[in-house]
């Protein structure tokens, strides 16, 4: 499984990355009875071609070329199942989609965004939830769901 506290802005080994996420994926909705569909399944591999949030109609586009159909239900399903069940994430600055890179424990992510290239990196975020969940509490507030984003530049794109 890729490291929790790896960077998509880093090098590694991508093709290992995706096998690894992929193999979670299998893993957990196996043992928790979830069908993973041929379109499911190939929505994922979409995902994980690229640390990028892809648009859903961008996923439709490569799933009709696959000849899963060529009808917006077909991509939003396929991501609605993955997102629902924690094998994706929406991302909403982008109005985008990304695999999860940590399907297999609960977590809760920051996402950087790269506004230079796009790329979204998924980054450990519990200190952050922590504090948010205390700032709200002290306010009598409950966060039952967040999505912590940022925006800047990836080293690739930063000036030196």
């Amino acid at each position: 499984m890729p490291d929790p506290h790896a960077s998509a802005f880093e090098r590694h080994d991508h093709a290992g990355c995706r096998h690894d996420v992929l193999a979670a994926v299998e893993r957990e909705a196996r043992e928790r009875g979830l069908r993973l569909t041929p379109v499911r399944r190939r929505t994922l591999e979409i995902l994980l071609e690229e640390h990028r949030a892809m648009g859903a109609y961008d996923v439709l586009e490569r799933l009709a070329k696959d000849g899963f159909g060529a009808q917006p239900p077909v991509a939003y399903r396929a991501l609605d199942f993955l997102v629902d069940h924690g094998f994706a994430h929406r991302i909403r600055r982008l109005n985008a989609f990304a695999a999860c890179m940590h399907p297999d424990h609960s977590h809760a992510p920051v996402f950087l965004i790269c506004t230079g290239c796009n790329a979204v990196a998924e980054a450990p975020g519990e200190q952050v939830r922590e504090a948010l969940d205390a700032t709200a509490r002290s306010l009598g507030f409950a966060v039952e769901r967040s999505n912590i984003e940022a925006v800047g530049l990836c080293p690739t794109c930063a000036p030196e």
